[in-house]
This record gives structure tokens, C-alpha cells and sequence, in this order.
């Protein structure tokens, strides 16, 4: 008896000896797919329902959640920067601030057009539908990557937050939009009750987004595709998530699926992340 213990007790040994070796291993292979400067930044980022009201809306918050407790379990730290609730149910827009270093190397992988298909909860017909939402991820620029951001360049508009069925947040002016002017881009928060902190986690997202695409005209002339606009672009969906007539969550950029959409909408979406990292550096 006590030989066969001992037996037993090396069987696991060995079997927690090589489950950390493949930690490791998958530790190592994950440092070498994060190898691009900004791969280790924070991340913002965006998700935007789309044509659809309602029910698009409602994706639009399946899929936040899907994020924070993404970010939850790896040890991320997210910060809400401006959420603009449905009228009925979901949210309009939401900006993230993710914290925690190679979070934009990982979330990139999310760029882009997220479908779902399944019975609408909000349709008495139980219709099937398709909804859409696209999702923005920039790195965070920080404090050490030079931004020339003008005041002149910048038009800034104060209103007043506002919450689910246009009840205000607050009773003062608070709520922030920046527009930068030569681009274009426009960012706003008003997720705080200081003006002055709306104005500051704007000018964050502003900032992120110009330091996008400064990245982009590099990565147009050392031709790397992944950081192309016209991914992210509404029709050219990165992944469909299908709750019936099956369940399945198929990435179209690398084959990658799972019948466990539930774990998927729960946050597990590294197999699709390590996936597409293997798929950007042609190891798929």
C-alpha cells in the first residue's frame, strides 16, 4: 500500500512538473509574439454598437463584460473613461482604460467587428437575429511618447452628463468633448463629476488615438496589415458568436473555435488572442 502511494505521489509530481513547464513555455512563447514596441502599453479601449437599436445595444454590453472579466482574471485593472447608456437596454458607446502592462499586445487581437446571432430577448416573435458592434483598441500613449497636441488645434465643448432615458448624471456642466481639429478625431468622457478630470481622461483617449495612427504610418511602410483601419471597418466581422440555431464562437481570421460560448462570453478569449498573435507573426 504505502509503495503504491508513493507511486501516486510521483504521478502528480511529475504531472505538476509538466503543467508548469507548459506555463512556462507558453509564458516564453507569449514574450516572443509581444515583441512590437508598443505591444506592452495600457490599452483604451472602445466598443460601439451597430445599426440595430436595441438589440445591437445589448450586444454591445455583452460584450463589455466580456472584457472586464477578461481583464479580471489575468489581472487587469479597468478604468471607465465614458459610457453612454441604451435607451431601453445596452449602451451607446463606452471607452475603457485598460491597466496593466502588454494589454494592448493582447486586446489588439479584438479589433474589429464582433457579430452575434441568436432568438432577441427583445423580440415577443423569438425571431432570430443579427446584431453587430466594432470594437477599437489603442494603445495608451502615456506620459513618455511625445504628442503634439496644439491648443489651437483643439475645439472644446462642455455639456451636461447624461444617463439612461436622458436623466443627468449631475446638475452641472461637466461632461467633456474634444475635437481635434486637423484630424477630425473627437474624444469625450463624462464619466466624472470634475470637469476637469472628464477633460483630462478625454484628452487621454485623444491622445491614444493620435498615437494609433502615427503607428498606423509606420506600420504602412514596414507593411504590416494588422493595424489597417479598414479591418475594424462594419461588413468585414472578425468573429461570430452563434447562440442558435448551434452555439459556436468562430474567429474568420484564424479558423480558432469554441462550442463554450458561455466560458468565451465570460472572458475566456485567450485561446483567440494566442491564436491570432501566431496568425500576425505567420506561425499559424
Amino acid at each position: 500500500m504505502a509503495a503504491a502511494e508513493q507511486t501516486e505521489e510521483m504521478l502528480q509530481a511529475l504531472e505538476d512538473a509538466l503543467s508548469d513547464l507548459v506555463d512556462k513555455l507558453e509564458a516564453a512563447q507569449m514574450r516572443t509574439l509581444l515583441s512590437d514596441p508598443e505591444d506592452v502599453s495600457e490599452a483604451i479601449l472602445e466598443i460601439h454598437p451597430g445599426a440595430g437599436g436595441t438589440e445591437s445595444q445589448d450586444w454591445a454590453e455583452m460584450l463589455l463584460r466580456m472584457y472586464r472579466r477578461f481583464s479580471e482574471r489575468v489581472g487587469f485593472k479597468v478604468e471607465l473613461l465614458d459610457l453612454l447608456p441604451g435607451d431601453e437596454a445596452g449602451i451607446k458607446s463606452v471607452t475603457l482604460h485598460i491597466h496593466g502592462p502588454y494589454a494592448y499586445g493582447q486586446l489588439k487581437a479584438e479589433k474589429g467587428t464582433h457579430r452575434l446571432i441568436r432568438i432577441s430577448p427583445f423580440d415577443s416573435s423569438g425571431r432570430r437575429h443579427t446584431s453587430f458592434a466594432s470594437v477599437d483598441v489603442y494603445p495608451d500613449a502615456g506620459q513618455d511618447i511625445e504628442i503634439e497636441i496644439r491648443d489651437e488645434d483643439l475645439r472644446v465643448d462642455i455639456f451636461r452628463s447624461s444617463g439612461p432615458g436622458g436623466q443627468s448624471v449631475n446638475t452641472t456642466d461637466s461632461a467633456v468633448r474634444i475635437t481635434h481639429v486637423p484630424t477630425g478625431l473627437v474624444a469625450q468622457c463624462q464619466n466624472e463629476k470634475s470637469q476637469h478630470k472628464n477633460k483630462e481622461a478625454a484628452m487621454k483617449v485623444l491622445k491614444a488615438r493620435l498615437y494609433e495612427l502615427e503607428l498606423q504610418k509606420i506600420a504602412s511602410e514596414r507593411q504590416a496589415e494588422y493595424v489597417a483601419k479598414g479591418s475594424i471597418a462594419f461588413g468585414s466581422q472578425i468573429r461570430t458568436y452563434t447562440l442558435q440555431p448551434y452555439r459556436l464562437v468562430k474567429d474568420h481570421r484564424t479558423g480558432t473555435e469554441s462550442s463554450n460560448v458561455d466560458a468565451v462570453l465570460d472572458g475566456n478569449i485567450d485561446a483567440f488572442i494566442h491564436n491570432y498573435l501566431l496568425h500576425l507573426h505567420g506561425k499559424s
